[in-house]
């Protein structure tokens, strides 16, 4: 294909006439594919129509396979993709190969079993076909052995996420203290003292650095706009304008090395960022501990699997329901209302859900979540309700800390 044609005959055919050329005989692969072109023609000349109907697409080829997959795991320094062109129902045959009822194949009759069988050369007799037999190769045959020594090398048999991250140490109970004795008297919101709490979080030594503050549509609307000078909304390629605020103390601070995801109204986008950080332990080696706060009416109502694919893959970090509760916001409607987030956060085996009601109470959950998640390297999440009705704080009682 010295020409680029047959790369360019590839691009331009479309997946349903791939699916086509699967049921159809080798002369109408010749017509149809190649014919549009007298060089392509001459370049399966030398080929039969059944030689043509029997050429497997590039993910078939065990070869090309292993030769991709190989580039791909050696490829160093950027992100690699493969892209394998594969048959719907391949090796199903006349009973489902290339054909749109193949995801409804759930059987195969006796006459399908034995072209099954022929085509892929399983050892299994005619008479042993009627009992639907399975086939488990010879102890001491090559697929075998090289099935348990792959098996081996991950470990075992039994899937386990193995990690030699050192523990982070849980924040000392000093930076949380002023949280347990109430605002003797003055009004403030649980999300007022989330926000205290975040901003102390990123001036320790030891974790601060390690915070991944991710908000969807604004964060002003939390009054997280004092972080925007203490640490940076991130961009990659810095401030690129000049903020209509940019002559208030707390404007809107872009910097490359900016520490605030501020993505726009994209939950899932944020969501994705959170897997992202959340996941850095196994993917990096990096202990993140992100905290992705957004309204709670748009969170696991919108981002469900997004939640339960977090939950699957071990992701740690904060999921912070704002503007929760049904007491405040209805100015804007029933769409903010939102009392049951909860019910869905539930079903997540491993996402801890809470609704603190008090500064002490989500002082104590913050600091718990850290040390449960970090310190002992426990595989869960969690997700905290904050509203942003303002009233007094009481101070901690005696005994109440551990629950």
């Amino acid at each position: 294909d010295k020409d680029g044609k047959l790369i360019k005959r590839m691009g331009e055919v479309v997946d349903g006439q791939y699916q086509k050329y699967i049921v159809e005989s080798g002369a109408y692969i010749r017509e149809h594919f190649f014919g549009v072109d007298e060089d392509l023609l001459e370049m399966v000349s030398d080929l039969t129509d059944e030689q043509l109907r029997k050429m497997r697409r590039g993910g078939h080829d065990p070869e090309k396979v292993f030769a991709v997959f190989n580039a791909a795991v050696n490829h160093k320094g950027a992100p690699t993709v493969i892209l394998s062109k594969t048959v719907k129902g391949y090796g199903l045959g006349e009973s489902g190969e290339g054909k749109n009822i193949t995801h409804q194949q759930k059987k195969l009759n006796e006459d399908e079993m034995k072209e099954f069988r022929a085509r892929f050369g399983i050892p299994i007799s005619d008479e042993q076909i009627s009992n639907d037999p399975f086939y488990i190769p010879d102890e001491d045959s090559t697929e075998m052995k090289y099935l348990k020594e792959r098996r081996n090398a991950l470990g075992g048999f039994v899937p386990s996420r193995k990690t030699d991250l050192k523990p982070i140490k849980t924040p000392p109970e000093k930076v949380f203290e002023e949280f347990y004795k109430g605002t003797e008297g003055r009004e403030v919101s649980t999300t007022m003292v989330f926000v205290k709490i975040l901003a102390k979080l990123l001036k320790d030594k030891e974790i601060g650095k390690l915070i991944g503050p991710i908000v969807p549509d604004e964060a002003r609307t939390f009054g997280m706009e004092s972080l925007f000078r203490q640490v940076g909304i991130y961009a990659h390629s810095g401030q690129l304008y000049e903020p209509v605020d940019a002559d208030s103390l707390l404007y809107y601070k872009e910097a490359k090395n900016g520490q605030i995801l501020e993505e726009g109204i994209t939950e899932a986008g944020s969501m994705s960022s959170f897997i992202a950080a959340g996941t850095a332990h196994s993917t990096h080696g990096i202990n993140m501990i992100p905290f992705f706060i957004y309204y709670s009416m748009f969170g696991l109502q919108r981002i469900g699997d997004l939640v339960w694919a977090a939950g699957d893959i071990g992701a740690k970090g904060f999921m912070i329901g704002g503007t929760a509760g049904r007491t405040t916001l209805n100015g804007e409607g029933l769409q903010h209302q939102d009392g049951h987030s909860h019910l869905l956060a539930y079903t997540v085996p491993n996402l801890c859900a809470y609704d603190p009601a008090f500064a002490y109470e989500l002082a104590v959950l913050i600091r718990e979540g850290i040390k449960r998640m970090y310190e002992e390297q426990r595989n869960e999440f969690f997700y905290i309700t904050v509203m942003n009705e303002n009233y007094a704080m009481p101070p901690m009682p005696e005994g109440v800390k551990d629950g």
